[in-house]
């Protein structure tokens, strides 16, 4: 066969499998659109993952739950980078009974990431947007009018980006181990940081402190440091999460996104996603009710910050619940206090 009759073919065959991909993805909107899943007042169990088209490209979406009809909860993850879609199961299984959960790996975090390799910077507006169009796709393929909104940590940001933006999605917002601004979040967690580490005589630590320096930061690596230690005081203050919990096994280049994630997040130079966070200038009135559950030992998102600003916060309803002997990180009694707030809201 002649040389140019190959070239041709092979263009042949990329049009045909780029209009292919072009028609399952017109297929695949036109049926979520068209039939939801879980039609209102259903009551049979659902179970559905499945890369969604959002934001121009495909991220991955988990959907579990024992009924249709409970009420929906969206979980907006934290890291960057740490979705918790392997490890749901474990974490929130016990909660499918009596809601329906979805779990979303964020662009450039998780499978999402392993699908869409990033190009360029991540921003806040356009992942909020995102959280967003994932709200919306799964108002429409499980019948629903609204959903509980649930972000943690980096997660926090996100969804109460996403609350502030488009309260009439979602029914409340709960927010855990709520991250408040980098300006006022990184100065206190070096401050109790530091405070612990000098009761501790903990001659290691308190250098590594003193050579940073109070934040800001232009170092990206400081803020890294910072949390080991902070996992290292909490570990002494907060009980332990259940060890089953962390025992899925992720896809092998979940560490690569956190990676990326992580300097998204932080920024070379100290200018990255973190640097514009403001919730006492950006969310001071919700229209909507508000759930906030903090880790009492929490150094990373500390307690006196997150009143501060849930004090002044203008709410339809409002809570705070401090939790004992624990911190940032998820472990049993912060699950709970979260399960027991959500159950005396939807179900009592």
């Amino acid at each position: 066969m002649p040389l140019w009759r190959l070239f041709s073919l092979d263009r042949t065959l990329t049009m045909l499998r780029f209009f292919a991909a072009i028609i399952a993805l017109f297929i695949f909107n036109s049926a979520t659109a068209a039939s939801p899943a879980c039609p209102e007042g259903g009551h049979a169990p659902i179970h559905e993952r499945a890369f969604v088209p959002i934001g121009g490209i495909l991220q991955w979406v988990t959907i579990d739950g024992a009924h249709c009809s409970n009420p929906v909860i969206l979980f907006v993850h934290g890291g960057p980078g740490n979705p918790l879609s392997p490890y749901a199961d474990a974490i929130f299984g016990r909660w499918q009974q009596d809601f329906t959960l979805v779990q979303w790996d964020q662009r450039g975090a998780g499978k999402t990431y392993t699908r869409n390799r990033p190009e360029g910077d991540l921003s806040i507006r356009q992942m909020r947007d995102d959280g967003i169009a994932v709200a919306e796709h799964v108002r429409a393929r499980l019948g629903k009018s609204k959903l509980i909104l649930w972000g943690s940590s980096w997660g926090s940001v996100l969804a109460l980006d996403m609350a502030v933006a488009r309260p009439e999605l979602f029914h409340a917002y709960m927010g855990v181990a709520q991250m408040v601004g980098r300006r006022q979040n990184e100065a206190a967690s070096y401050a109790a940081t530091l405070a612990q580490a000098r009761t501790a005589s903990d001659g290691a630590a308190l250098a590594m402190l003193e050579s940073m320096g109070p934040p800001p930061w232009r170092n990206p690596r400081n803020l890294g440091a910072l949390r080991r230690l902070t996992r290292k005081y909490e570990a002494i203050a907060a009980d332990p999460a259940p060890r089953h919990w962390w025992q899925a096994e992720p896809a092998a280049d979940f560490d690569e996104s956190e990676e990326y994630s992580w300097l998204q997040f932080v920024g070379m130079q100290g200018e990255g996603m973190f640097s514009t966070v403001d919730m006492e200038r950006d969310a001071r009135c919700l229209a909507l009710p508000v759930m906030i559950v903090q880790g009492e030992a929490d150094l990373v998102t500390h307690p006196a910050v997150t009143r501060h600003w849930f004090d002044a916060l203008q709410a339809a309803d409002k809570s705070y619940t401090v939790v004992a002997r624990a911190g940032h990180d998820p472990n049993q009694a912060m699950i709970e206090a979260q399960w027991k707030l959500l159950k005396a809201r939807y179900w009592e």
